[in-house]
């Protein structure tokens, strides 16, 4: 038996260790770490804010539509937007960012097809 063993790497082996993984110091993880959850509470902001405001634009425009002469499926249509904007912003407010911001998209889609109508 000798005092050598196979795990025991050169330094060459060594130094191509340490190119192929970097080396991720805590201090850097930590920073990057609050940066990305700065942002995602923006992002989660973002989403609620705008679903409830476009929830809110929805219904407005609803009720002024049902009270006048326009078709009915046109305060339909605005009434279906805010409803998928309102979900949109219960799901941004519990971290659902991407599935919210698609469905602001047709919810506003949803209330400019009721718009058409008009």
């Amino acid at each position: 038996m000798s005092g050598r063993t196979d795990s025991v790497a050169g330094p060459a082996e060594a130094e191509e260790a340490e190119r192929a993984e970097p080396v991720i110091r805590p201090e850097e993880d930590a920073e990057d770490d609050a940066g990305f959850c700065d942002e995602a509470r923006r992002a989660r902001w973002l989403a609620t804010g705008t679903g409830a405001l476009l929830a809110l634009a929805g219904v407005a425009a609803a009720l002024l539509r049902l009270t006048g002469p326009a078709p009915a499926l046109v305060p339909a249509a605005y009434a279906t937007g805010a409803a998928v904007c309102a979900t949109a912003a219960l799901l941004g407010a519990r971290g659902r960012t991407r599935r919210a911001l698609w469905l602001l998209i047709a919810g506003t889609m949803i209330m400019a097809l009721g718009d058409q109508f008009d």
